[in-house]
């Protein structure tokens, strides 16, 4: 069973946040997919992840791009893994997987990433909360404090 982890945005904005997640997956060697909701916006977090800090460089890749199952982070606007994560990264509207989806895709734990200052995604967020909580899935919900770390606010 997948644990679900929802990351509430009020200081950051999402490519800084999602930047510094996927550092993480990177230095601890992992795969991720990252999930958004358009493909417009899947060459945009491309874009930006390939110029947020020149001297530095972050592996990752779309569809466009080729070569998915080679790419440590694989971006995408479809539910797919076709590099083999266990890290799901929901962001910008992107549809939450059902539960049995989750397991069957190999994914052992799922980020929602949402923007606290759009009443929309809070919403969406909300709605997706009780959709895993009622499929019995392990749920965490953090928010950024006032220097934009994450603090653990619930656990179900």
């Amino acid at each position: 069973m997948a644990e679900i982890r929802f990351y509430h945005l009020t200081k950051s904005r999402l490519e800084e946040a999602l930047t510094r997640l996927l550092r993480r997956v990177i230095d601890r060697q992992d795969r991720a997919v990252v999930m958004a909701g358009s493909t417009e916006r899947v060459e945009a977090l491309n874009a930006h992840l390939w110029n947020f800090d020149p001297p530095s460089f972050l592996p990752h890749g779309s569809a466009k791009d080729g070569n998915a199952a080679d790419q440590p982070v694989y971006l995408t606007a479809q539910f797919e893994n076709p590099n083999g994560a266990k890290l799901l990264l929901l962001c910008d509207g992107a549809g939450a997987p059902p539960a049995s989806d989750l397991d069957a895709m190999g994914f052992t734990l799922v980020c929602t990433l949402f923007n606290g200052l759009d009443e929309e995604a809070v919403g969406t967020a909300r709605a997706q909360w009780r959709d895993y909580k009622n499929a019995g899935q392990q749920l965490v919900y953090y928010q950024q404090d006032e220097d934009g770390g994450w603090v653990e606010k619930a656990r179900q």
